[in-house]
């Protein structure tokens, strides 16, 4: 292949990739009106539940309800963010939501509510020792968005053995 003909071909598959993804971007965003889209919230949800495992409720209704509760606390989070990282989160989410972008940056076959707890910790697991840094960049912040917001949560305290902070 000729130089120019390999130029052109990139060319032309970085205007269909930019076209594909914005199209994508406007038919399922990450964040709509600051809130997360429905496959945004199960993401997270699946990734709050493989990331701290072992610390929600064995009970299965108390398991729900507190996994609600953290989606809720993690979108308020999340609307006090500038406007610009919550522009990439949403891309980002966008991109996490659609089956491709799932497989190519995870390697998550099934979809978010799908996948067994094992195969989100192995997929979170091979993007965290990823040789690409825009992988472990992912990575930590699904990680830290879930754990920032858990931990900040004073009921959860007591899980870690935390007694708060000290008096002053």
């Amino acid at each position: 292949m000729k130089r120019r003909s390999l130029l052109k071909l990139g060319a032309g598959a970085a205007v269909l990739l930019a076209i594909a993804g914005g199209g994508l971007a406007l038919l399922r965003p990450g964040l709509v009106n600051g809130k997360l889209s429905p496959g945004a919230r199960q993401l997270m949800k699946s990734v709050a539940i493989a990331v701290l495992d072992g610390l929600w409720p064995a009970e299965a209704a108390a398991r729900e309800a507190g996994l609600q509760a953290h989606l809720d606390s993690l979108e308020l989070s999340i609307a006090g963010f500038p406007q610009q990282v919550r522009k990439e989160l949403s891309q980002l989410l966008t991109l996490l939501t659609s089956s491709a972008g799932r497989l190519a940056i995870t390697g998550l076959k099934s979809d978010w509510d799908q996948a067994s707890n094992d195969e989100l910790l192995q997929a979170l697991q091979d993007m965290r020792v990823s040789s690409l840094a825009a992988r472990q960049q992912i990575y930590h912040a699904l990680r830290d968005l879930n754990n920032a917001v858990f931990f900040a949560d004073s009921s959860h305290w007591p899980l870690i053995s935390y007694p708060g902070p000290r008096a002053l």
